[in-house]
């Protein structure tokens, strides 16, 4: 089996070298680009399996980046884990919003940097090899299916009525299980149901959606700092 390509996006020779040394003592083949300019010229003459892209870059910075790649057809499933020194919730937040499937804050452990990866690398296999959907849409995963055509979903074959809100809101987290969305990727999602939608809305329809869900309703999530996820086991 070949070896998982990493691209470090890193301006600082000491951290890039901490984090390569470990990632290829994890088995991963490294490549490394000082600059947001570098970042994409490397990815786009060779694409790697995930991007640690660190959030301040001289030039174009880590959330530029991240949007261009995220606008590209050629990457916008392209894994990317961001590694920063901003550690609070609001930028955790704005990372996730730009289309970051991960956020990591400096310092880090070494060990728990190479499990993230492992994990965000695990979740891209799932969603590629085993495809949760169906011929005309059709989700299925833990006793639920949801159908989108028909505008339905079942628990255990029984109909659950829900809104056009928590429709979109629980076939927006289907489509991804185990990743964590904030409320603003949520909005985003579900944006034109209704005529407003604000974080604590999506809360409150969080907890409407659980409780109609009943005992799977448990499978939604809460990730605190960031929203919520749809469990994937």
């Amino acid at each position: 089996m070949s070896k998982k390509s990493i691209l470090v996006v890193e301006d600082e020779e000491d951290i890039q070298q901490l984090v390569s040394y470990n990632l290829v003592r994890a088995g991963f083949d490294v490549d490394c680009a000082d600059s947001g300019e570098e970042a994409l010229q490397r990815v786009r003459n060779k694409k790697p399996d995930l991007v640690l892209l660190d959030l301040m870059l001289p030039g174009i910075d880590g959330a530029e980046v991240c949007r261009v790649l995220r606008l590209d057809e050629q990457t916008r499933e392209l894994p990317i884990i961001m590694l920063t020194a901003k550690g609070e919730e609001d930028d955790v937040m704005a990372g996730l919003d730009l289309g970051a499937d991960d956020y990591i804050t400096k310092p880090f452990s070494p060990g728990v940097l190479v499990s993230r990866i492992k994990a965000a690398l695990r979740r891209k296999v799932k969603e590629t090899v085993l495809p949760l959907r169906e011929p005309g849409g059709i989700i299925r995963i833990h006793d639920l299916v949801i159908d989108p055509g028909r505008h339905e979903v079942k628990v255990d074959g029984g109909l659950v009525d829900l809104t056009l809100t928590e429709f979109g809101i629980l076939e927006f987290l289907a489509k991804r299980p185990g990743w964590a969305f904030s409320r603003q990727q949520i909005i985003d999602s579900v944006r034109g149901y209704e005529y407003m939608i604000t974080p604590r809305a999506i809360d409150v329809q969080i907890f409407s959606l659980r409780k109609k869900l009943g005992v799977t309703g448990m499978k939604v999530e809460t990730v605190r700092g960031i929203g919520y996820r749809l469990k994937d086991h």
